[in-house]
């Protein structure tokens, strides 16, 4: 962090009282750095939180910089949550700063250690994308709600009781994930995306995964990156690969490229969300919808089962 920033910080701490739970009139002040993660603190805490999410739509976590007003949101929070597992890379130094005054939680590690995948470009660490699959984001929720009731004990009831109903939705939407991608046949169970965001969800599912980009998008393909994933399209004759919202489109367009240069058709079979959902007062907004979206486009773009409008009939047609 910059001096000047830490000047910021220090002067605005210096006018907050330090505290550990909120009145029942005051509304919980809460601050996430992802979309996912504001969703499970707003369903959880309804009307009793006020979420800021510091990253929204086409928002890249891996290299996102706090900023001013960013600073302003975080010390004045009654409680901070964030992924960690070196997703918000730029802001770890930041956040372990803040935790010293502030009540700041890296909810995906609540992920059993067990469940989490290696990171392949950093010893040590994990692939931090765990929202990708339904089942361990679970955790991550029980953990949001943990830590709002730890704030304000005096709504533990409230906050268990909204958690269920969500945990039941996610669960729903997991059911219907494991179906649909179960109707794509076998040799067509390849998903080739612009970072490799989808080990979790591949991991779940049956699905075998290819990155261009590593797991951050700090890491860049090169023309060799490139070549082998053209070789991999046309020797396996993989015919559709997808573009994210929150990663530049460039390295599958090339890929798609280089497998025309060599005779083979490979068409773009959707845009996903991966690091961020979507608009905020749309279905694919929310994490459900997110996942519902990304879900219905895979198994329609390699041939499998499911409605064109996803589970509940909610996705937009263009979806």
């Amino acid at each position: 962090m910059t001096a000047a920033l830490l000047l910021v910080t220090a002067g605005l701490l210096a006018t907050q009282s330090s505290h550990t739970s909120v009145a029942a009139a005051a509304k919980l002040k809460v601050v996430a750095t992802t979309s996912m993660i504001a969703d499970a603190a707003r369903e959880i805490g309804a009307d009793r939180v006020a979420v800021t999410a510091l990253m929204g739509p086409g928002i890249d976590p891996h290299t996102y910089r706090q900023t001013r007003s960013d600073i302003v949101a975080l010390v004045r929070a009654d409680v901070v949550l964030w992924n960690g597992l070196y997703l918000e890379a730029q802001l770890e130094e930041f956040f372990a700063d803040l935790k010293t005054r502030r009540s700041v939680f890296a909810v995906g590690e609540a992920v059993p250690s067990g469940e989490l995948i290696g990171h392949s470009a950093y010893s040590g660490r994990y692939d931090p994308h765990v929202w990708m699959d339904p089942r361990r984001w679970q955790s991550v929720v029980k953990a949001v709600r943990d830590r709002l009731s730890e704030i304000s004990p005096d709504d533990k009831a409230l906050f268990h009781d909204n958690a269920q109903r969500y945990l039941e939705m996610i669960a729903k939407v997991g059911e219907y994930a494991a179906k649909s991608l179960a109707s794509v046949a076998a040799d067509q169970r390849v998903l080739l995306t612009a970072h490799d965001a989808f080990n979790y969800f591949g991991d779940a599912f049956g699905y075998e995964v290819i990155g261009i980009q590593g797991i951050s998008t700090e890491s860049e393909a090169g023309l060799s990156r490139i070549g082998e994933i053209v070789d991999e399209l046309v020797s396996r004759k993989i015919s559709a690969v997808f573009v994210e919202t929150s990663v530049a489109d460039r390295n599958v367009r090339a890929v798609i490229e280089g497998a025309a240069a060599r005779g083979h058709k490979v068409v773009i079979g959707g845009e996903l969300f991966s690091d961020a959902m979507g608009r905020p007062g749309t279905y694919e907004g929310t994490y459900v919808g997110m996942i519902d979206h990304n879900v219905t486009t895979i198994t329609r773009a390699l041939g499998g089962n499911a409605p064109e409008r996803g589970m509940a009939g909610r996705l937009s047609v263009s979806g």
